[in-house]
């Protein structure tokens, strides 16, 4: 993902940040980032905290979760990765992006302590802080100060090693677990599950989405407090696409919610709904009112998820990036837009599972064009080709550039009237964003 031109200073900030080793490479390790929060005066322990950990759906869910929470006057935090556009997307005040000022401050103010942990790793030869625990220690510091009542958090990659898991949840959330990461998680869900049930703490109240029946065994094992699960303890019912957004009904832990609908489209999002409701209930202790539920869910959004970006012709994103992700994506164009005949601009990243991916969008697009996911992880628009056509997928365009491809696939979609679908990366969802953003600038300055 890349940064838009913004205060000099934190862009050295980012500079420093992004010289560490990168979040996609994690490292199995908590002890570094306790170090540093503890020196910080454990900003952590400040607010309370709920958790959300899973394979797809967890950014959609905590905004949810956030949106709600803040309707009840609550002063909210929102930690979520990786960002689509800009990096303080990621560290949200009240559901806005942070300023630079304050990303720069606490930096600034914990430059020497960064300095201090690296050169205690160096000294017993481990590598030092990783961007992703640095900056999510520097986050912590950012809400403390501010300071919130409760933290909606995020995990990077997995749950018991992540650097987010130094917070205790309150509320434990899971979406659905399914197969990613595997090089760094595990080969199978049940492995993957393990991993990501370590954000369960002692006083955790866990709140779940439809799991496999071996995941949410394990689950169970976990929890040593409330354990409340879609279908069994709040059920979701009536969903229907409605305009540019869905429309449900839920069944909560403690009220009926009929017929609410929010400007999010995708049948999965309703499942990332209803468990995003079901857990601030959970967090609350209570039911929601219906002007409060009805005002948060009209109000929700979550930008880069079947996002429509244009109506004539349809452009819709979504940053489905692996095969549960894209499975739900081709769910979401049957249920919401009848299946169309429809034009597909597609880039991945080379260190996902691209031929299950490649077996989920066959027979989805009337005309598939193929490009090159922006970064250094983006897989060549070519070889995916070649693993597009050895899965039986027909390819009528390659374009290497990604800006190219969506402006091929417009005048596409202008001629033919049919609807234009962006899709397999958050950073090629990302990239294209950022482009339309500074359009939008450009004819505004016009």
């Amino acid at each position: 993902m890349t940064d838009l031109p913004t205060d000099p200073r934190l862009l050295e900030v980012l500079d420093s940040l992004y010289a560490r080793q990168p979040e996609n490479q994690i490292r199995p390790r908590l002890e570094p980032t306790r170090r540093l929060v503890e020196y910080m005066g454990s900003p952590q322990e400040n607010f309370k905290i709920v958790h959300i950990t899973g394979t797809n759906g967890k950014t959609s869910t905590a905004r949810i979760i956030e949106r709600l929470l803040r309707e009840h006057g609550l002063r909210t935090g929102r930690l979520t990765s990786p960002h689509l556009v800009h990096f303080n997307e990621r560290i949200a005040l009240d559901g806005e992006a942070v300023s630079d000022q304050r990303i720069i401050d606490a930096f600034e103010e914990n430059e020497s302590l960064m300095d201090l942990v690296d050169s205690e790793l160096e000294e017993q030869g481990e590598p030092p802080l990783t961007f992703f625990e640095a900056m999510t220690a520097l986050a912590f510091h950012i809400f403390s100060d501010a300071p919130i009542d409760v933290l909606v958090l995020e995990v990077g990659i997995g749950g018991e090693w992540d650097a987010t898991n130094v917070a205790d949840a309150d509320v434990a959330v899971f979406t659905t677990i399914a197969l990613d990461h595997q090089k760094t998680l595990g080969n199978t869900v049940e492995e993957i599950a393990n991993t990501k049930s370590g954000i369960i703490k002692p006083k955790s109240i866990v709140v779940s989405s439809t799991q496999q029946k071996s995941v949410e065994s394990i689950l169970r094992a976990r929890a040593e407090n409330e354990f409340l699960m879609a279908d069994m303890e709040f059920r979701l019912s009536e969903v229907e696409p409605d305009g540019y957004g869905t429309r449900f009904s839920l069944t909560g832990l403690w009220q009926q919610y009929p017929l609410l609908w929010m400007p999010i489209i995708g049948q999965h999002q309703a499942e990332n709904a209803a468990t995003a409701i079901a857990a601030t209930e959970a967090f609350l202790g209570r039911g929601i009112a219906d002007e409060v539920i009805r005002s948060a869910m009209a109000d929700a959004l979550t930008p880069g998820r079947m996002q429509v970006v244009s109506k004539e012709p349809l452009v819709v994103l979504d940053g489905a990036h692996n095969a549960a992700g894209l499975a739900s994506f081709r769910t979401s164009l049957q249920f919401h837009f009848g299946s169309p005949k429809a034009i597909g601009v597609v880039g991945m990243l080379g260190d996902k599972d691209v031929w299950s991916g490649a077996r989920e969008l066959a027979g989805v697009f009337d005309h598939l064009i193929l490009t090159t996911a922006p970064g250094s992880r983006g897989l060549p628009a070519l070889e995916l080709a070649d693993v597009f056509s050895s899965e039986g997928v027909e390819v009528e365009d390659i374009e290497d550039d990604f800006w190219q491809a969506y402006e091929q696939a417009i005048r596409l979609g202008q001629k033919t009237n049919k609807p234009v679908f962006v899709t397999g990366s958050l950073y090629l969802v990302g990239a294209v964003l950022e482009r339309l953003q500074m359009q939008d600038k450009e004819d505004i300055a016009e």
